[in-house]
């Protein structure tokens, strides 16, 4: 359960912007830690959209047997916040996800603090296959779906490659407020929510 992959049917939904606040999020609370992991290796963003300099990580980690995740785990100003980068660049980067390695790499890091959130800013689930291969590892999955953006076929057919998975959530992004009766989701009485 402490497992969360975010993902997206296609790139660009705001999944790495969602992985982000969820992460500062969780580690506001009084009891729980947060390592926010960069599982996006084709297209790393989390330390892009942090401003921080790209630095080793878990592809370092799953190719290197000198580097542990100790190594190359990036503290922040938030004390129960800490940041995998996705690591080198690497060209089996899509094979090194799913692999034996990586499987037993997630289960080490789940086990080794109870108390830890690990959430995974994974690539979107429709045009690779690393995403269904890391979700079978996970928890929970977060699919975010753009506002007025995302075709819902998409969505579906996203939906559809890892219904295998325990939990499966969508959260919608980028909605535009739609005037002052819409405040939390209200309007004229009905309330909208979303998710599965």
């Amino acid at each position: 359960p402490n497992l969360v992959m975010i993902t997206s049917a296609l790139p660009g939904e705001g999944k790495t912007f969602s992985a982000i606040n969820l992460a500062l999020s969780i580690a506001s609370e009084m009891d729980r830690t947060v390592l926010l992991i960069d599982a996006d290796v084709q297209r790393p963003a989390v330390l892009d959209r942090l401003g921080l300099p790209h630095a080793k990580g878990l592809l370092d980690v799953l190719t290197d047997p000198e580097v542990g995740v100790q190594d190359v785990l990036l503290r922040t100003n938030i004390e129960k916040l800490s940041i995998l980068p996705a690591g080198s660049p690497q060209s089996h980067a899509t094979e090194l996800l799913a692999s034996d390695a990586m499987a037993r790499l997630v289960d080490e890091m789940a086990s080794r603090y109870p108390d830890r959130v690990l959430i995974f800013d994974a690539p979107p689930l429709l045009p690779s296959t690393e995403s269904r291969v890391l979700a079978t590892h996970m928890g929970q999955v977060v699919m975010v779906v753009a506002a007025d953006r995302t075709p819902q076929a998409s969505a579906m057919e996203a939906l559809a490659t890892i219904e295998s998975c325990p939990l499966v959530m969508t959260l919608l992004n980028k909605a535009r407020r739609s005037g002052a009766g819409s405040y939390y989701g209200y309007y004229g009485g009905y309330g909208y929510g979303y998710g599965s």
